[in-house]
């Protein structure tokens, strides 16, 4: 009885060692948002086994700052679903006005870098990485707002991305499905630029581009109802 009580005792210390080691990272941000927590792997890395460090996982999941999902496991959470959601509805209005500003000073050239940026992103999909999806999803659109000819909006685009790389490691982690989408919708946007559509077509099909990966995310993060206002 003893021998068992200190076992017990034992874990529960190993516990709370992985429970901070976790939320430590989780702060600093070297566990980015939507970066998926391996239990073996932790239990490795603290040397010890996995049962403490899925106790550890599940007080960080009633805390809010991991979420776990059937068939997928645990990630760190969104640090804060408010500013990710402002900004994203931001970035919508501006990058959907610079691409339509961008569109008419667009060259062949970069026409061309934009088609096989996204023929990347198509090739990825067999064996998807969200982190790498996103790096190259992010080249395509600045190929497209690149040309805008207003440096402020340039400015105010660069600085929403940039402010959303902080809030999430990538929205691709949380819906991955949206990708397969999300490439449809780039096709569409090349073909208003390539035939000249008019601009608030392009304008249109920017921003609704991006307003509907927050509308993935949202769905996926708040099945109870909460939507966004674009």
């Amino acid at each position: 009885m003893a021998r068992e009580q200190m076992s017990e005792a034992a874990e529960r210390s190993k516990s709370q060692l992985a429970y901070h080691w976790l939320k430590e990272r989780i702060a600093s941000e070297e566990l980015t948002p939507g970066y998926r927590l391996v239990l073996g792997s932790i239990a490795d890395q603290l040397g010890m086994s996995v049962v403490p460090v899925r106790e550890a996982i599940r007080r960080l999941e009633a805390e809010g700052l991991v979420t776990f999902e059937r068939n997928v496991g645990a990630r760190v959470s969104m640090i804060d679903d408010t500013q990710y959601r402002h900004s994203m509805e931001a970035l919508a209005i501006l990058e959907g006005a610079a691409t339509a500003l961008a569109a008419r000073h667009l060259t062949d050239d970069d026409l061309r870098q934009a088609r096989d940026l996204n023929r990347r992103l198509v090739e990825s999909l067999d064996d998807f990485d969200p982190h790498r999806f996103t790096a190259v999803n992010h080249s395509f659109h600045a190929v497209l707002f690149a040309a805008c000819p207003n440096p402020r909006m340039r400015a105010l685009v660069d600085a929403e991305w940039t402010r959303l790389g902080h809030l999430r490691d990538s929205t691709f982690s949380f819906v991955p499905g949206r990708a397969q989408e999300s490439v449809r919708e780039h096709e569409v946007l090349l073909d208003l630029i390539e035939t000249g559509a008019p601009l608030p077509d392009i304008e249109r099909a920017a921003r609704g581009h991006r307003s509907a990966t927050l509308a993935a995310y949202l769905s996926h993060e708040h099945p109870d109802g909460v939507t966004t206002s674009l």
